[in-house]
């Protein structure tokens, strides 16, 4: 691992180049996954590459803090593994170390704690269940893995669900579960082939839970960009990106200028609306006005221990009745250094922000109701009354084919991130969309290394 003081060391040197601003192929606006992750396709193709994250750290919303030896991440972060993001982390060489919980899962219905049935066992003593529903569950689980997800494409979860399941219970617990682990509260809205797929892989036990937090995986990520070549630059902010004839100007925020060919764009769709003149002439607006950002309030706790035993081995609780879930990432993976316990509780607002003290204290007693006396205990704790889980997913109302890689009103601007979604979800938007960007600017490279000609011949926003 490359310390990060070396790393600023590097771009300081760099930045005091005269010439640097035309030493770029690409310009990658954030240093989340979604840039990352580019900037290291770019770079092994043999692209310069200038990477310009406004904050003082690299990650996004994947960063991790430490509070009292605890390692919290921004709320809920599960790893979903068979997906499109371990693909392109098994391609870039990033290895996660971490654990698969076990599956102990609670489903807390009318303030009451029930076991989920995940096994024979489970099955034959749960109390959640009546006997036909029980039959309908073994039923249903066995017939989850086989079902083609592509067939799915013009249903909703909610259709889908009321088609195949007849138990309402159980219509519940797979709704909670994929309000859970896609952040999106309404089934009418979630489709029902993301949804599906998703489920799939939670009841596979896919979850992956990461030592150290999701640090970890940015810390491999900013290595491996480091070792092609890529130049981060943190605490640069971007004030405007400019078309002229055949490149880009980008106008940092300390008044440096650079004009490169390619411009990625990897935050939201807001932010490249606000950071590229002329937005309003290409499909950046509608992108903007078409999104639905996901949001959700967290509660996270540091415990010394915890006060119910009972309860301690589930690593979820999945309310049935109400948009909240419980998760206890420590018991798997390795998160603090003192043995003390985290718990993340989060209520999914979808596009409503709600009240946040309301909204805190709906999450407190929701911890009163999975640990009794658990205030004596707390160590520490963060709030998050609202963050941006997913600036946008592909929501069943849309029949626009999904954005990006390319802007297409213009050449060489770009867009990545977990709203450029093609059907994935979640941080596998973020890590698809940024191969795909970066295929797409590589591609567009080599055509025009190959004939000779400069392709950016269209019109000039400004």
């Amino acid at each position: 691992m490359i310390a990060s003081n070396c790393l600023n060391y590097k771009i300081e040197e760099v930045m005091k180049v005269d010439q640097w601003d035309k030493t770029f192929d690409v310009v990658i606006i954030g240093g989340g996954l979604a840039g990352l992750t580019a900037s290291i396709y770019l770079a092994r193709s043999g692209l310069s590459v200038l990477l310009a994250e406004k904050s003082n750290r690299l990650g996004g919303r994947a960063m991790t803090v430490k509070k009292k030896g605890a390692a919290l991440n921004l709320g809920v972060h599960a790893f979903y593994q068979d997906g499109e993001g371990e693909a392109v982390l098994n391609e870039l060489g990033v290895k996660l170390i971490g654990a698969n919980p076990p599956p102990r899962v609670a489903g807390i219905w009318n303030r009451k704690v029930y076991d989920i049935p995940t096994g024979p066992v489970k099955l034959l003593t749960s109390r959640l269940l009546s006997l036909s529903g029980k039959a309908e569950l073994v039923r249903f689980m066995i017939k989850l893995g086989r079902i083609k997800t592509g067939q799915l494409e013009r249903l909703t979860l909610r259709e889908w669900a009321e088609r195949e399941i007849n138990d309402p219970m159980i219509r519940h617990i797979v709704y909670s579960i994929c309000r859970s682990n896609s952040f999106v509260p309404d089934p009418s809205l979630h489709g029902a082939r993301e949804a599906v797929r998703q489920l799939q892989r939670t009841f596979a036990g896919k979850a992956f839970y990461l030592d150290g937090g999701w640090v970890s995986l940015i810390n491999e990520l900013e290595a491996q960009a480091s070792r092609a070549g890529v130049v981060m630059a943190t605490g640069l902010g971007v004030a405007e990106v400019v078309q002229h004839e055949s490149a880009w100007i980008v106008h940092f925020s300390d008044n440096r200028t650079t004009t490169v060919p390619n411009v990625m764009m990897t935050g939201s769709p807001e932010q490249a609306c606000k950071l590229v003149r002329g937005a309003e002439k290409t499909s950046l607006l509608r992108w903007k006005n078409e999104t639905r950002p996901m949001a959700a309030a967290c509660l996270d706790l540091v415990l010394r221990r915890f006060p119910n035993p009972k309860n301690r081995s589930y690593i979820a609780g999945f309310w049935l009745d109400a948009p909240i879930f419980y998760n206890s990432p420590s018991s798997v993976a390795r998160l603090n250094d003192d043995g003390s316990f985290i718990i993340h509780l989060v209520k999914q607002l979808g596009e409503h922000a709600g009240n946040p003290q309301d909204n805190e204290q709906q999450l407190e007693a929701a911890m009163d109701l999975m640990h009794p006396g658990w205030r004596s205990e707390e160590i520490a704790r963060q709030y998050l009354p609202r963050i941006t889980v997913v600036h946008d997913f592909r929501s069943t109302d849309k029949s626009d084919p999904p954005p990006g890689p390319a802007v297409p009103e213009v050449e060489g601007l770009y867009v990545a991130g977990d709203w450029v979604s093609h059907g994935e979800v979640l941080a596998d938007a973020a890590f698809a969309s940024a191969k795909r960007a970066a295929h797409a600017i590589i591609k567009r490279n080599d055509d025009e290394r190959r004939t000779g000609v400069s392709r950016n011949r269209n019109r000039t926003l400004v």
